[in-house]
């Protein structure tokens, strides 16, 4: 057998080591599969503490106009869950599109608990004010929504999911939370005013439903703060005419939707269009 020379030897054993290392065996297995995308998608934040107010009753019929500015409240699709925010709760229309979870207070000894319907609760949404009387004592039903009273008024069908109807009945004791709004379609900006003055309500909004800052850009502009006027309509002093219209929307949880364009060149005043949604 011929013989190996040092360096053909040299080579063999410098493989059989690299061959038969820790280190070359701790590499050379696969590393695991990584964890899919939806396995690390964030748990829902907690949801608000109950808190304690009283409610009474409206007829669905009376559901037009409001504080909020959004009309015809049945054809916007608030009608049967509308509610009137007192003074305390209305905080000048900052409020208008929240959406609140009620309940009957069934502890409440003040109260025949009989009247209540037991575990059950319903999805309100804040458009409109209800208006002080100062002429009455706050306990007294009608001074209901006096400062500092915490008090919804709900169109008859939604408070018949958590109460009994009955005439007369007075203030009954509820517990409420804030909760995610829940739309179908997108925002929805409608556009009126004359010349440079631009209004646009704004309603029809998910995700925390109330809104805290707009700013509105035509192709020809940069980015413009819009003031609120009252409830959710909001404007601004600029000539937009004839130039796409793009909105930022702020919720009051500070998170923002962008709509790219969304009335075209040739928008005009008394129209509304369909924007991106807030996820809830």
């Amino acid at each position: 057998m011929s013989q190996q020379t040092p360096t053909t030897l040299t080579i063999l054993i410098l493989l059989f080591a690299l061959l038969t290392s820790p280190a070359t065996a701790r590499y050379s297995s696969p590393s695991p599969p990584a964890a899919p995308f939806s396995e690390s998608t964030p748990d829902p934040p907690p949801r608000a503490e109950w808190l304690s107010a009283s409610a009474t009753h409206y007829a669905a019929s009376d559901a037009a106009g409001g504080a909020c500015g959004y009309g015809d409240l049945l054809a916007g699709g608030y009608g049967t869950a509308a509610a009137a925010l007192s003074e305390a709760l209305f905080g000048r229309g900052q409020i208008c599109g929240a959406c609140f979870e009620l309940r009957c207070r069934e502890e409440d000894a003040a109260f025949d608990r009989r009247w209540c319907v037991a575990g059950a609760s319903v999805a309100v949404t804040a458009a409109n004010f209800c208006a002080s009387n100062y002429g009455s004592d706050a306990e007294s039903v009608p001074g209901h929504c006096n400062p500092p009273k915490q008090h919804f008024v709900l169109p008859v069908e939604a408070f018949e999911k958590i109460a009994i109807w009955k005439a007369g009945a007075g203030n009954m004791p509820v517990e409420y939370r804030r909760i995610q709004c829940r739309r179908e379609g997108g925002i929805r900006f409608t556009i009126t005013g004359s010349g440079i003055f631009v209004s646009v309500l704004i309603s029809n909004v998910g995700g925390m439903g109330d809104i805290v800052a707009v700013k509105v850009k035509g192709s020809k502009t940069s980015w413009l703060p819009m003031g609120r006027n009252w409830g959710q309509n909001w404007h601004v002093n600029a000539l937009l005419q004839n130039q796409p219209l793009s909105f930022e929307v702020t919720g009051s949880d500070g998170i923002t939707v962008t709509s790219y364009n969304v009335a075209p060149k040739d928008w005009s005043f008394g129209h509304s269009f369909e924007g991106k949604q807030f996820e809830s």
